[in-house]
């Protein structure tokens, strides 16, 4: 619990995802990997990438990105460092030139969520 407070990222349970996300998903997709940061989630299908951006004071209302792996033309992560606190993930898709940036807090699985995205977009 002190985790997600605090900000930590964490994998959450596969099943408990697919069965929330069964409506959004598409016949035989299947969840293979899902990273929670607070509210937001990075879901890995074997099809495409999730990004859920959780909002508002209840986290009711929520925002879906949809982001197939052909699409990703490259990504970068930047760390935090001694005085920057945060560390940062790029998502830049093909013909875009404005990237899909999410930022993680120390200690967030930032390095995590990149060998996925890497393992996805690379093979």
């Amino acid at each position: 619990m002190l985790q997600g407070i605090f900000g930590n990222a964490s994998e959450v349970d596969v099943r408990s995802v697919q069965a929330e996300l069964d409506a959004i998903l598409v016949q035989e997709e299947k969840i293979t990997r899902a990273f929670k940061i607070i509210r937001d989630m990075f879901i890995f299908t074997d099809r495409r990438l999730i990004l859920i951006d959780k909002q508002g004071i209840t986290g009711k209302k929520a925002e879906y990105h949809t982001i197939p792996y052909k699409s990703i033309s490259h990504f970068s992560v930047e760390t935090a460092g001694t005085f920057d606190m945060d560390a940062e993930l790029k998502i830049y898709i093909s013909g875009n030139m404005t990237p899909f940036v999410r930022e993680f807090k120390r200690g967030q699985d930032i390095k995590g969520v990149q060998q996925w995205l890497a393992f996805y977009v690379l093979r």
